[in-house]
């Protein structure tokens, strides 16, 4: 019954090019970020599923594919790829099947998105549509929708970034949320190198995960990024810290605050810019202690790619990011 309601809408949404043949044109990031923009709306029109998970769910696919070194980079608007044995049902003799109504009968995820008579896994309005049906089939409501995606993921961590980049996508209203600022006043005193993968003592060996920033006390810390602050409190090693997550699964470390702003909480949205606290000296013992070192703001980024996570070298993108402020700065000045 769903299926034969929504066939007008489906209509509407195949004019949207989804099909990775035809979305490889090129017309430019800004075009590409309004046509799934486009193609979100209008599913979530459809299926009274909100947009924003449907576009959280494929920026979260889009995110892990590039992380993984292995898997291909998603060439078209949509990347989302159901598997096969979900694409056409568990027990379905014929994995490549692209009926609808055999699909069905075999349980599988597999819808025609488009109203082709078709259930293509590489068209990306089947598979939109089929995501946005199966989270239908839960419930469009937060609790239901969260309770499907740990059912298709089985992974806490994947659901609790699915949501986080939700959040931010429905706080802003757009998914256009890329822009970064450098973590401290850039016309602060503070120098920098990388030392990222250097040996630590303390507490045992260990490399290096992240790049010092050294300032004076109390030197305001910024936001890098839009994202949801996940974690803030105390660590032996890092001292007072934060932790933020962006919406492409990259994790943003500051360590070694003295304070946090009164206004950050876990759960927070933030975004490029926003001050969550200032440069100390904490860490490298029991809570509250300071001192064991130079003030500095500790800053690493980690990656999530669906089945671990781990810490690359931010040297690059601070470098990048603090000539693209200082150039913004001059703008506004």
């Amino acid at each position: 019954m769903r299926i034969k309601k929504l066939s007008a809408l489906f209509i509407l949404f195949s004019a949207i090019s989804c099909h990775p043949a035809q979305a490889a044109a090129p017309d430019g990031e800004k075009a590409r970020l309004e046509k799934r923009m486009e193609a979100y709306q209008y599913m979530g029109a459809a299926t009274h599923i909100p947009w924003y998970y449907l576009a959280a769910v494929d920026q979260y696919e889009r995110n892990i594919r590039q992380a993984q070194r292995h898997s291909p980079k998603p060439e078209g608007i949509i990347a989302i790829q159901i598997p096969k044995e979900k694409w056409a049902g568990w027990f379905n003799p014929d994995p490549d099947d692209k009926n609808p109504l055999s699909i069905l009968v075999f349980q599988g995820f597999g819808r025609d998105g488009n109203g082709d008579g078709k259930a293509d896994p590489s068209d990306g309005a089947d598979v939109l549509y089929s995501f946005a049906d199966y989270l239908l089939q839960y419930g469009p409501d937060d609790e239901n929708i969260r309770i499907a995606l740990w059912n298709y993921y089985q992974r806490d961590k994947t659901v609790g970034i699915i949501l986080n980049i939700a959040k931010l996508f429905k706080t802003y209203g757009r998914i256009d949320l890329q822009q970064k600022h450098f973590p401290l006043p850039v016309y602060a005193r503070y120098s920098y190198r990388d030392t990222w993968g250097d040996r630590r003592g303390w507490g045992g060996r260990r490399i290096h995960e992240g790049t010092d920033i050294f300032a004076h006390y109390g030197t305001e810390v910024y936001s890098t990024c839009y994202g949801v602050v996940e974690m803030k409190g105390w660590n032996k090693y890092g001292g007072w810290r934060v932790g933020i997550r962006d919406i492409n699964n990259t994790y943003h470390y500051y360590a070694h605050l003295n304070h946090f702003s009164k206004n950050i909480k876990i759960g927070d949205v933030v975004e490029p810019g926003q001050l969550i606290g200032t440069v100390g000296s904490s860490g490298y013992g029991p809570k509250g202690t300071a001192g064991k070192f130079p003030p500095h703001l500790h800053y690493g980024m980690y990656k999530d790619n669906g089945r671990t996570e781990w810490s690359f070298d931010p040297y690059p993108y601070l470098k990048r990011w603090e000539r693209e402020t200082k150039a913004n700065k001059g703008k506004k000045g």
